[in-house]
Formats: structure tokens, C-alpha cells, sequence
């Protein structure tokens, strides 16, 4: 959807520029919750909900999605692709551990993991994860200085289709003695 295509767009952007800047973060949080509206409802999130939509000009050809290759497959599957950590305080450092199995039919190469800011990171396994075999992608989150709803992002890449899977952390930060 090239909306949703637009908005991870601006969060890269952002987040490449911003990462200690509390407000940028806050304007961060907000967006990536707009884009996971827009995925999980395949609606459009607009900043002003009685705001009717604009009518937008494509004349752009629109980008060629990638073709699925040919031949067996890796196949994620995770037990659980959120991960909701509650309340936590300012300054906690906080860690999920996702775990899948490969249910496809070749060995599952993760290539590169990626959170949405550096306050977040991922560890995930090196070596090809064999048919049925399992794994872990660890994820740890610092909440200093993160007040607040948060909400963050991990990409993975690897030879599946899609070639991308998103797993997302959720907390709500508070200060000591709120």
C-alpha cells in the first residue's frame, strides 16, 4: 500500500535524524502506531479523523513488487509476533525473546535484523536454521529517556516469502514514582 510505504518511509527518516530527540521520538511512537493501524486494518490513518481523504494523482508508474523465486521455500512461523511488555519505569532495560521454527521447506537464512531506533536491539542466530528446526530472536529495549507509549519495530530479512517479517515490543514508560 503506498501509504503505508510513505509513513515507514517518513519513520526511517526520522528515526536516522532523531533518535535522542524526545519530541522526534513521540512523533516517531505516533506514526508507527498510524502504520500498524494501517496494516492490520488495511484502512487509511489520517491525522484528523473527520478529515476526508485527498484525492491522489498516479501518474508514477507504480514500483514492480518483487517476483517469488522459484524452488522450496524457509518458512517462518513464530508463536507471537507482539510482545507487550506493560508498564515499565524510565531507565529499565527490558528483553522478549520471539521464538520460531522454520516450517518451510529449505534452511532459513536471516540476513539482517533492523529496529526503528537504537534504543532497540535485536540478536538473532547467525547460522541456517534447518527444515524444522527452531530459533530465537532476542530483543532488548532501553526506556531511558523514553516517557511515555512505546512502540517499536524489529525487520528481519531472510531468504522467505516475503523476504521481510516484522516483529513489533510495545511498553508504556513512566517515571520513578508516577
Amino acid at each position: 500500500m503506498n501509504i503505508t510505504k510513505i509513513f515507514l518511509g517518513v519513520i526511517v527518516a526520522a528515526v536516522m535524524f532523531s533518535c535522542g530527540n524526545k519530541e522526534m521520538e513521540s512523533r516517531i511512537t505516533k506514526l508507527e502506531g498510524r502504520v500498524a493501524a494501517l496494516e492490520g486494518k488495511g484502512g487509511v490513518a489520517r491525522a484528523n479523523p473527520t478529515a476526508q481523504p485527498v484525492a491522489v494523482n498516479n501518474t508514477t508508474p507504480a514500483a514492480t513488487p518483487a517476483e517469488k523465486p522459484d524452488g522450496p521455500l524457509p518458512a517462518f512461523q513464530f508463536n507471537e509476533k507482539l510482545h507487550d511488555f506493560g508498564t515499565i519505569k524510565d531507565g529499565d532495560v527490558v528483553e522478549h525473546v520471539f521464538s520460531f521454527v522454520n516450517e518451510g521447506e529449505a534452511p532459513l537464512i536471516i540476513s539482517d535484523a533492523k529496529a526503528t531506533c537504537g534504543c532497540t536491539v535485536p540478536e538473532w542466530p547467525r547460522e541456517p536454521i534447518p527444515v524444522g528446526g527452531t530459533g530465537e530472536i532476542k530483543v532488548r529495549f532501553n526506556s531511558k529517556n523514553k516517557p511515555g507509549v512505546q512502540n517499536k519495530t524489529v525487520t528481519l530479512t531472510a531468504n522467505t516469502w516475503p523476504t521481510t517479517q516484522r516483529l513489533q515490543i510495545k511498553a508504556n514508560v513512566v517515571k520513578e514514582g508516577e
